[in-house]
């Protein structure tokens, strides 16, 4: 028999697998009529950075990044760029999970903000560097500011419909090593 942990983790990755699939479905639609002067919010990035402060070992390094690298694709970005800031993002997050666990929500919402516009920024200078042609700076100020007001709500649906909850300290006594 199947351990329930097992089950629990391994059902909350396929999860996170169709989220991030139809998200990308939606993406894709062609459902804006007229001129779209705000961007909707990453989903994507917002359900992965939720559950990697609540739970560390749903969202392992080796899931996000295909998921990231197909967005890169799909959205015509320069590939591997954004799929490894975000990998980056996602690591660094990981690390600060332990000292998030006692944070009150406002403080982890504003940590999340100062590492979405760290990769603003970064993906930017990069294809400054480069000499890519860049989108206007305004669509992605309110690309970054759609993703960040959705993410409180992300939170709510992955805590109370989703049941990812953050980690007891004794369930992450319980939980150390596992992948």
């Amino acid at each position: 028999m199947v351990d329930p942990h097992t089950l629990h983790r391994w059902s909350h990755r396929l999860l996170f697998v169709a989220i991030s699939a139809f998200s990308l479905f939606i993406y894709i639609l062609p459902l804006h009529v007229g001129t779209a002067r705000w961007p909707g919010p990453d989903l994507i990035v917002a359900f992965a950075f939720a559950w990697v402060l609540r739970r560390p070992t749903w969202m392992p390094l080796w899931l996000a990044a295909p998921i990231f690298l197909i967005c890169d694709f799909m959205f015509l970005r320069p590939p591997g760029l954004w799929a490894a800031l975000c990998i980056i993002a996602l690591e660094f997050l990981r690390t600060r999970e332990a000292t998030s666990r006692d944070m009150p929500f406002f403080v982890e919402w504003m940590m999340v903000s100062g590492v979405m516009l760290a990769m603003a920024v970064v993906y930017r200078a990069v294809l400054a560097v480069f000499m890519v042609d860049l989108t206007s700076l305004g669509l992605v100020i309110s690309g970054q500011i759609s993703t960040l007001i959705s993410y409180p709500v992300v939170v709510l649906i992955s805590t109370f419909v989703l049941g990812v909850r953050r980690l007891t300290p004794a369930e992450a006594d319980e939980l150390r090593g596992q992948v």
